[in-house]
């Protein structure tokens, strides 16, 4: 069997001492010099280790300070909540939601009109290549990427809810603009799986190698037909997502959120 490269075996110890809390996110690895001493190796291994363990998203560094264990503070959704429009809220659920818990919301805007894929056109019941609004949000949580959303509508729409082509954000929401003109959407299916991250991905969401993410697709009906589809790109190391069903009644406050 062959033997590990001597740097990989420094950057699995440290691994392990960041898992089991040696290590703590936020505190700092000792020097390159008492890494070299530890390991009885040089400093280019050393160094070749905490590279391994900084692509991975574990550890960052800073010039003259050395390296650090990166915080990942994980923000809870939950799903069940994000778009019922029974909650009082103001605006983005996405931005109510964020400040709520605390946090600070940012987010850019894109919106184009674009051919709807074969993935999207499915959902919406139109044809692949049909002229669809993109609504594309690049969101952050305390100016750390959070999420990309990229939400199309069906060509037909645009007639009946024109501010969905305006390139800024809709205060009150989309769901609740287009209830306010009687397009209502009355249910939602949702669809949630993982994968690596595409190299745009990972460079919007910035995020390390082998860190995946997950995706949540949610397309929304009217009475009628389905008026919209929704793909969420998720960071799969800072996000948590949660439902709520039925009656909870039972369920502790302090049980996990």
């Amino acid at each position: 069997m062959t033997q590990q490269p001597k740097y990989h075996q420094v950057a699995d110890v440290l691994r392990r001492d960041i898992v089991g809390g040696t290590y703590p996110p936020g505190a700092r690895l000792p020097s390159e010099s008492d890494l070299q001493e530890r390991f009885d190796a040089s400093r280019n291994t050393v160094r070749a280790g905490l590279k391994l363990l900084a692509s991975e998203g574990l550890i960052s560094s800073s010039q003259g300070l050395g390296y650090e264990v990166r915080k990942h503070e994980v923000f809870e959704l939950n799903a069940s909540r994000f778009e019922n429009l029974n909650f009082p809220q103001n605006g983005d659920s996405y931005s109510t939601d964020v400040t709520n818990a605390g946090r600070r919301p940012h987010q850019t805007f894109r919106v184009e009109m674009t051919p709807a894929s074969e993935y999207i056109a499915q959902r919406l019941k139109v044809e692949a290549g049909d002229t669809s609004v993109l609504r594309f949000c690049h969101r952050f949580v305390d100016d750390v990427p959070w999420s990309t959303q990229a939400t199309q509508y069906p060509e037909w729409l645009v007639s009946k809810g024109p501010r969905l082509t305006e390139p800024g954000d809709i205060a009150e929401g989309t769901t609740r603009y287009l209830a306010g003109l009687g397009i209502e959407q009355v249910g939602y299916y949702d669809e949630i799986a993982t994968r690596m991250p595409t190299p745009d991905e990972a460079r919007l969401l910035e995020i390390g190698a082998g860190v995946p993410v997950l995706l949540w697709t949610r397309t929304g009906y009217s009475q009628e037909r389905p008026i919209r589809c929704t793909v969420t790109t998720f960071r799969g190391d800072l996000n948590r997502m949660n439902y709520e069903i039925g009656d909870l009644s039972a369920r502790s406050e302090n049980e996990p959120q």
